[in-house]
């Protein structure tokens, strides 16, 4: 396998039987035994996923401005299945076994406050499961999440058998566009808070191509336009994982209403995700370890050109 491979492609880590024993010895033994688990489980993969362990080598490598070691690459493996294991706590207990601190929650408020409801971007960094706590301190905020229940199957079985509430909450990623987009505008409409990751794009999706992390890497154009089409202020949101069992959420406006002109949609795309990547990058640079895009992520891939760009726009109505 390359890393050039889709990411749709590869398959599920570890299968049923390796996912729901975790869970028999997170649940059963605690925390602490579930986290001694963790070191046979990173070398496993390790050895076992070469092209995930090549990727990461890879970003390492642009993350930090020379070549990665092994170690690295270890340590950016079970930075992962740290998180992936904390997921199964933060849903049978909450955020109790947890420090989790804000930022920018205060702003996030003053945006759902507004009663528009709110889009929640993030990236496949550190804990968006994390997102969930504000749930609890938040009753009145509704949390959707944006989600491809069908990519890894085992993983959303055991949540949903954890917390049976999730599966409500998730609107499916895995549906054709117009019921995606029906159903983020009736959740706005609800009020509620709608967070999807938007540094990945789908096999299907079109994409364009920026600047980020020295090299131009390719962003799906569809949270922008879905953003421009529901008219809802838009937040950035990060769940960060600081080591043992500490989180920061930080929360950052990006624009209290997407505009992307018809006639200047290819400008107005390039400049939407180039702001996204630069606070990535960001974010990259303050937690290096907790960016997961097991993947050659700068692979060559299709880019929208206006036609292109146009037709996607008009299928979600923008």
């Amino acid at each position: 396998m390359s890393t050039h491979e889709h990411w749709q492609n590869r398959p599920e880590g570890g299968g049923r039987f390796a996912i729901w024993l975790i869970r028999a010895i997170a649940l059963h033994g605690g925390r602490r035994m579930g986290r001694l688990c963790l070191y046979p489980i990173t070398l496993y993969f390790f050895l076992r996923r070469g092209p995930e362990r090549q990727a990461s080598r890879q970003y390492l490598q642009r993350a930090f401005g020379r070549p990665a070691t092994a170690w690295q690459v270890l340590k950016h493996i079970h930075c992962f299945a740290a998180t992936i294991l904390d997921r199964i706590f933060l849903l049978a207990h909450g955020e109790k076994p947890f420090q989790i601190e804000t930022e920018g929650l205060d702003l996030l408020d003053q945006r759902v406050a507004q009663g528009r409801g709110v889009l929640l971007f993030g990236s496949h960094q550190g804990s968006f499961e994390a997102l969930r706590a504000i749930g609890a301190r938040r009753p009145e905020m509704p949390l959707r999440v944006v989600l491809d229940k069908q990519k890894t199957p085992a993983m959303t079985e055991l949540l949903e058998a954890l917390a049976p509430d999730v599966g409500a909450c998730v609107i499916d990623a895995a549906q054709d566009g117009t019921t995606i987009a029906l159903a983020m505008a009736e959740a706005c409409h609800d009020g509620a808070l709608v967070a999807m990751l938007a540094d990945r794009g789908r096999g299907h999706e079109v994409l364009r191509r920026t600047g980020f992390l020295g090299s131009s890497a390719p962003f799906p154009i569809s949270p922008w336009l879905l953003a421009h089409t529901l008219q809802v202020p838009v937040v950035l949101c990060f769940g960060l994982y600081l080591g043992g069992n500490r989180y920061k959420l930080v929360f950052e406006p990006f624009s209290d209403q997407v505009q992307i002109p018809r006639q200047d949609r290819g400008p107005a795309l390039d400049a939407l995700i180039a702001r996204y990547a630069q606070r990535l990058e960001h974010y990259i640079h303050v937690a290096p370890y907790n960016w997961f895009n097991f993947y050659d992520f700068w692979q060559d891939a299709p880019v929208a050109d206006g036609p292109a760009a146009a037709a996607v726009g008009e299928r979600i109505g923008v």
